[in-house]
Order: C-alpha cells, then sequence, then structure tokens
C-alpha cells in the first residue's frame, strides 16, 4: 500500500473483506508496513478482528496501540476526537497509520447514521494531514446499503487485493442525508422549558425515563445529563427549549432542541475535541444499565460530564424538524440545535 500514501497527505480506503482471510490480507501487511517505515501505528476494531491481528503480528503487536472499537467506538461520536485525532495528535511530525472498523454486524439502526457520518466527517477531520486510515467493512455480513455508503465515504475502495476509485465518493451528501432529525413516536409528550423552569424539566425527563423502564442505578447519570444539556441550552442558547423522552429499541432517549445556537455551520465541529470550557453548544447521548462511555461534548461546548455518563449521542444542525413549532429561529440564523441522550435500557 506504499503508493497511497505517496500521492497525497491523508488517505482513507475502505477495505471490503469476506471472511477472516481476505481480513487478515488486507490489514496485517497493512500495518507490517508502517511499522517497517517507522510510523506510528493503532488498530481499533471489534474483539474479534483485533484478536485476529494481535495473533497474526505476533511479537510485533506490542509495537501497535490496539483497541476494542465496541469499547471505545460504542458511540461513534466520540471516535475522531477520542480514537483517532487523540493517537495521530500523540505523533507530530510524522505519517500515523490506523486501521478503523467503527461498522460491525451488530450496529443498531439508531447508532448507523452517526457510524456513516462519522465515515464521511473523517475525509474533512483529517484534511492535509500526514495520516493513513483504512476502514474494514464485512462485505458478507453487512448489507449492501452498507456497503453503498462506503463508496460514497471513501476515495479508495480495496476488493480482493484490487485498489479502485470509487466514482460514488461524495462525503458532504451522506452527512446531508444522514443529518436528519429523530424520529419519535406521535404520542410523545413535549414539554418547553426556560431559565426558570429548569427543575421542572429535569424532574419531567427523569420521571418519564423511570416509566420507560430505565433502571434506578442509571438514573442519577440521566439526571446528571438532563441537568447540563437543558442548561447549556438555556445559557448558550436563546433562553429556552423543548424536551421529549421516549423509548426506542433497547433505549430511553432524551431529545432537546434549542433554537439558534449552533455556534459553527461546519458539519465536523461535534467530532472536535474542546478547546477551552465555558462556550455554548448542544448534544445527544445513549446510556446502558451498567456501562459508563465517555462521550466528548461538541466543538465549543464545555466538557461535560453528563456526557461521559451516556452510552450514545447525536447532533443535529439544520433548519427545524417541519413539526418542531416551538423553535423560532432568527432571521440571521435559521438554524437549530438538538441534542439527544439514549440510555440503554434493557428491561
Amino acid at each position: 500500500m506504499s503508493a497511497m500514501t505517496e500521492t497525497e497527505p491523508f488517505v482513507h480506503p475502505a477495505l471490503f473483506y469476506r471472511g477472516e482471510q481476505e481480513y487478515v490480507a488486507g490489514t496485517v501487511p497493512f500495518l507490517q508496513e508502517g511499522l517497517d517505515a517507522g510510523e506510528a501505528v493503532a488498530v481499533a476494531v471489534p474483539r474479534a478482528n483485533l484478536d485476529l491481528i494481535r495473533g497474526e503480528l505476533g511479537a510485533r503487536a506490542a509495537q501497535v496501540k490496539l483497541l476494542d472499537m465496541t469499547q471505545v467506538g460504542r458511540n461513534p461520536g466520540r471516535i475522531i476526537p477520542r480514537v483517532l485525532r487523540a493517537f495521530a495528535d500523540a505523533h507530530p511530525g510524522g505519517r500515523v497509520r490506523i486501521i478503523g472498523e467503527p461498522i460491525w454486524a451488530g450496529r443498531s439502526a439508531t447508532e448507523y447514521p452517526a457510524c456513516v457520518q462519522h465515515e464521511a466527517l473523517i475525509n474533512l477531520a483529517f484534511q492535509g494531514r500526514a495520516v493513513t486510515i483504512l476502514c474494514p467493512y464485512d462485505a458478507v455480513r453487512l448489507e449492501q446499503t452498507v456497503l453503498d455508503d462506503a463508496y460514497a465515504t471513501h476515495p479508495t475502495i480495496i476488493e480482493a487485493g484490487a485498489h479502485d476509485t470509487s466514482a460514488a465518493y461524495a462525503p458532504e451528501a451522506v452527512i446531508s442525508r444522514y443529518n436528519q432529525p429523530l424520529t419519535a413516536p406521535a404520542d410523545v409528550p413535549q414539554t418547553s422549558y426556560t431559565a426558570d423552569s429548569l427543575p421542572d424539566v429535569r424532574h419531567f425527563a427523569t420521571g418519564r425515563a423511570a416509566e420507560l423502564g430505565l433502571p434506578e442505578s442509571r438514573l442519577q447519570d440521566f439526571a446528571l445529563a438532563v441537568a447540563e444539556l437543558t442548561t447549556n441550552s438555556v445559557v448558550h442558547g436563546r433562553g429556552s427549549g423543548a424536551l421529549r423522552v421516549w423509548r426506542q429499541d433497547d433505549a430511553v432517549v432524551c431529545e432537546c432542541v434549542t433554537p439558534g445556537c449552533w455556534p459553527t455551520r461546519s458539519p465536523a465541529a461535534a467530532r472536535r475535541r474542546p478547546a477551552r470550557a465555558g462556550d455554548g453548544g448542544c448534544c445527544w447521548c445513549t446510556w446502558s444499565p451498567t456501562s459508563s462511555a465517555s462521550t466528548p461534548p461538541p466543538a465549543r461546548a464545555r466538557p461535560s460530564t453528563a456526557t461521559s455518563a451516556a452510552d450514545r449521542r447525536r447532533i443535529r444542525r439544520g433548519p427545524p424538524a417541519p413539526d418542531a413549532a416551538y423553535v423560532r429561529p432568527g432571521p440571521a440564523q435559521p438554524w437549530t440545535s438538538e441534542g439527544s441522550i439514549h440510555m440503554n435500557s434493557q428491561v
């Protein structure tokens, strides 16, 4: 793959594999080549594939940072800032080589939009940097729509040893296509809030989460996240917001919509590490009963222990959803910030 890394600073191919043999053939030589060149090398893939790579590398595995993507990347929103960029930023001055497998069979329909946006946003986050990120895709177990999206988010596709330029490469279109509001059941109650009613809206959200089956052991995390989400939306937005809580598959979802508080129109904003505390922003997250995935807040948002308690989050910016009558953005900023926190209930 040496030709791939000599033509332009950032290289982002997708590897379509069928079975363990093709997986090893497409990943291990890539890693060995990087080690031979003195590059910093990391792997973030699901546990089974991580063990496979570790076994094939043998003693050289000690030279590679090995991460279980089902843990560090359970929340797709944390992969760029806390996994990929964290590793690349720790190795300035030379080329960095990473294998990242953020999409695997078993990712939920709720997670997938954030996963494919992640793949598209990598191209913006690493533009101009001396980094190669190889993204494996299981061409047997993943649906065809996932593979089609990989063509749109990766400029090069590797399949059966052949490197082909993707004619469908269009990451901006993918970001836009998956930048959609969450779909809640029609009967989900909604409550509006201002600074004066923050305690009431937090009580409302926590009560709803308990009714929907969120275990008591997770309610404190949930309450903390809702408190920070709603407070930030008031302090850094336009002084008001609207909140809904509902059950979606195995998760309890809390959505907060704030008019016109998005500080930047960069689609990669939510995948950057925060530069400093004290600035505004909104976020969406998710929980499981026992996990405590750390979730980075969006760019310019203050670091949040609340979002660290969540299992997943989503960020959407853009015009208000058609049914969001409570959003009243001004003419100079026809945008809304929507944040959702998802907590797996498994009840």
